[in-house]
């Protein structure tokens, strides 16, 4: 199990890559391919070097996912 799986998330904040990835069952270029085509939330830069994503915009994509899967 990945360091990210076994890693709480914070109720509220900012999620890394691994953190996100671990909550859903894609690859990484496909991740990146959804966040450029509009599909998965735009991330924010937090330093030169640090890209994450808000816990809320997440929370809001697993929920309108969940939603979907519920109507179908």
């Amino acid at each position: 199990m990945s360091q990210a799986a076994q890693t709480p998330s914070p109720p509220a904040g900012f999620l890394r890559e691994p953190q996100v990835l671990a909550l859903f069952p894609i690859g990484r270029t496909t991740w990146w391919r959804g966040v450029k085509e509009g599909r998965y939330p735009q991330p924010v830069k937090l330093g030169p070097r640090t890209t994450a994503w808000r816990r809320s915009d997440i929370d809001a994509l697993l929920a309108k996912l969940g939603g979907q899967r519920e109507a179908a």
